[in-house]
């Protein structure tokens, strides 16, 4: 087995450190997820030939306008909590469609959201965002997804990239994506909801990507953005070979954007081991870290990676094999 590398021989966290170059006055965290999902880079190269002209793009976020719509929006942030209405067990990935339904409201192009099809007493499926654009019908699937590439070497596609509950791969979320989602506006049962023809489907991915520790490989698997946000990810043993001396634990709605927060909530190695073995003594599933460093009176994130149990590397070897044997 390949020796863990020192953080310090990974890939910079280059997104990072331009993200908070860009926004170093958004303090507000569901500000600072929104400005995330506006900037970052997709997770899917829109012109590789293999997604059709299908991969959707934001564009925009650079004007001046939107920079001082966001600044406003921090200071006074209550109108984006309210439309997010944020509980405890908020799931992820509507979290950040409520994020991006905020945005496309104020653009004013949002026709509708979440919009279910049914045949009889059957769901067919859901229109993520039906927008208009360039006064056309738009549908935009919408995904924030976080992926750790499988650690065997054997593969370079999507099949090799597994979520960390191993109940998904990369691979397996794109197929249903561009061969079912983006199918949807041609079912007959969608013409009842649809208040005219569907001009143009495409996908909208963001997220992370996350490399087995010391991995460099990471610009052009599968149809991936050469730009995508990515971290790394190793087993608890080989943590003591991190020279990070300060941490946090990210919980999952702060999955999004860098970490920005009080350096007292900060975490010293020894400390996050100690909660790590706790966690990991009842729970299998890997936990999302950030490496912190000094900002003023604040922490801003470094990197980030996830960290997962001993014994996570060969169940995710057996999660990509199952996948790959069933198709």
């Amino acid at each position: 087995m390949k020796a863990p590398a020192d953080s310090a021989a990974r890939p910079a966290a280059t997104f990072q450190k331009e993200f908070h170059r860009r926004w170093p006055h958004l303090r507000d965290p569901q500000v600072r997820s929104l400005a995330w999902l506006l900037e970052a880079p997709g997770l899917l190269d829109a012109s590789d030939e293999r997604w059709q002209g299908r991969i959707a793009t934001l564009d925009g976020i650079a004007d001046a306008e939107i920079a001082a719509w966001l600044h406003k929006l921090d200071d006074d942030p209550q109108a984006l909590h309210v439309h997010l209405d944020v509980r405890p067990f908020s799931r992820l990935g509507r979290h950040a469609e409520k994020l991006m339904s905020f945005y496309l409201l104020h653009r004013g192009i949002l026709v509708a959201h979440g919009v279910q099809v049914r045949d009889g007493n059957t769901t067919i499926g859901e229109f993520d965002f039906l927008l208009r654009l360039n006064a056309q019908l738009v549908h935009w699937e919408f995904a924030t997804k976080f992926y750790l590439l499988e650690s065997s070497g054997a593969g370079a596609d999507a099949d090799y990239f597994v979520g960390p509950n191993l109940a998904d791969t990369l691979g397996a979320k794109m197929h249903k994506i561009f061969d079912r989602q983006l199918q949807l506006s041609i079912h007959p049962a969608a013409q009842t909801v649809l208040p005219e023809p569907v001009a143009l489907a495409q996908a909208l991915v963001k997220g992370w990507l996350f490399y087995p520790d010391g991995d460099a490989r990471s610009s052009h698997m599968y149809g991936t953005s050469p730009s995508h946000c990515r971290g790394f990810w190793c087993a608890l043993s080989e943590m003591e070979n991190h020279s990070g001396e300060r941490y946090v634990i990210l919980p999952r709605l702060q999955w999004l954007a860098p970490a920005r927060l009080p350096w007292q909530e900060t975490m010293t190695k020894s400390a996050l081991l100690a909660h790590l073995s706790a966690h990991f003594a009842d729970d299998t599933m890997p936990v999302m870290v950030a490496r912190m460093v000094e900002d003023g009176d604040c922490a801003i994130e470094a990197e980030r990676g996830f960290i997962v149990p001993d014994d996570w590397r060969t169940r995710a070897g057996q999660r990509v094999q199952l996948g790959r044997s069933e198709k």
